[in-house]
């Protein structure tokens, strides 16, 4: 029997891990499944792709019942970025009107959404969000743009949870706002699965949702969930059409050619196994105290202040502070993040936002306190070395 949570998990235990929120990581018995899976593929791939869209169906209700959503409202897509990118394609932007995101959106999501508005002939409206701002402050300040736009609004894009800043946005809230406004409503929910317990429920009538699986719920990597409700979702088409597209969604989704699908039809064991190993409510539990304690330990061994970081906290991922001019730039945080993990054996991940550099903590149910107060050790002298 596994004497640590991290036997569960195929991951190098020299290693401190403590990004589980950029890549996940996935159980042994779930390894065991896609191996098994892919055996089956491989042995009569005929009689595998004859029957894959049905496995796929069935593990998509299975997922969608983890979501609480009906599975007619969910299809699978590989992550929350090719879920974006399939709404912004189906969707018709009106020339000259405007798309509403935050500066804490996720990168290749703003990307996608300067591309699909410069087709249209729209533009992006980029709101600042402080990362001390309260709910209700961020709120207001969607309320207030949204009713000073200059052009209608077509299209707001808001993050459930931010990747970058580890901020928990009242998504709900702004939804009401910008369905007053006459906007649609897609929410990047890339962090939200297993992280909360019911993240659709705190979205309100938001029209699109996408949410990765294979961050928090640990399943393997390429299973999302894009979630559509009302008669928009008959306009969502997979990025490759193949020969599901005639019909309706979700089923269009179920059938990919001959992409390797194996990671859909594994998804519903790590459901499965954190629930039997941890129970989801405990996890969520354990994980949201280690992530507050974890930042209060690396803000000390740093001696900066989260206070400015403390508005709207996601639950299992934090923001610490790196001191002044440490980090500048999303290069210098990548160099940093590499020597952390040569000289000191820690995997982090390291951002930065408008200029500042921050050490973003996760916690998952391998971590313990003792990964933290290793990187609190040594983390003020490998600072030290990296700027030498």
């Amino acid at each position: 029997m596994p004497s640590h949570p991290l036997d569960h998990w195929a991951l190098d235990p020299d290693i401190r891990h403590l990004n589980h929120g950029s890549f996940g990581a996935v159980p042994r018995t779930v390894i065991e499944e896609l191996h098994a899976l892919r055996a089956e593929m491989e042995a009569n791939p005929d009689r595998w792709f004859r029957g894959l869209p049905e496995r796929v169906a069935r593990a998509r209700t299975d997922i969608a019942g983890y979501l609480h959503t009906p599975a007619q409202t969910l299809a699978l897509v590989p992550n929350a970025s090719a879920g974006v990118s399939t709404v912004l394609a189906s969707l018709e932007l009106p020339r000259g009107s405007e798309v509403v995101i935050t500066d804490h959106a996720y990168g290749a999501v703003a990307m996608g959404v300067a591309r699909a508005a410069a087709r249209a002939g729209a533009r992006v409206r980029t709101l600042h969000v402080p990362l001390d701002a309260t709910s209700d402050q961020i709120t207001a300040r969607f309320a207030d743009a949204l009713a000073d736009a200059q052009a209608p609004t077509s299209l707001v894009v808001v993050d459930q949870i931010t990747s970058a800043t580890a901020r928990l946005l009242p998504v709900a809230d702004i939804t009401r706002h910008a369905h007053a406004a006459g906007a649609l409503v897609l929410v990047d929910g890339a962090h939200a699965p297993g992280m909360l317990a019911d993240p659709l429920a705190q979205t309100g009538d938001a029209d699109f949702w996408v949410g990765n699986l294979h961050k928090w719920p640990c399943t393997p990597r390429g299973t999302a969930a894009l979630v559509a409700r009302g008669d928009l979702a008959q306009e969502l088409y997979p990025l490759t059409d193949s020969w599901g597209s005639p019909n309706p969604f979700p089923l269009r989704f179920d059938q990919q050619g001959t992409v390797d699908l194996t990671s859909w039809l594994a998804a519903p064991r790590s459901l499965e196994f954190v629930e039997k190993q941890f129970g989801w409510e405990a996890a969520r539990g354990r994980i949201t105290e280690l992530a507050g304690e974890a930042q209060r330990m690396l803000a000390d061994a740093l001696g900066t202040d989260t206070a400015a970081v403390g508005g709207s906290e996601a639950p299992a991922m934090r923001l610490v502070p790196l001191p002044d001019g440490t980090v500048t730039d999303q290069a210098a945080a990548h160099a940093l993040q590499r020597h952390l993990s040569v000289t000191i054996g820690c995997e982090t991940a390291v951002t930065t936002w408008h200029g500042r550099g921050y050490l973003r903590l996760s916690a998952h149910l391998y971590n313990d306190r003792a990964d933290y107060a290793h990187l609190a050790d040594h983390l003020p002298a490998a600072l030290t070395e990296a700027a030498a």
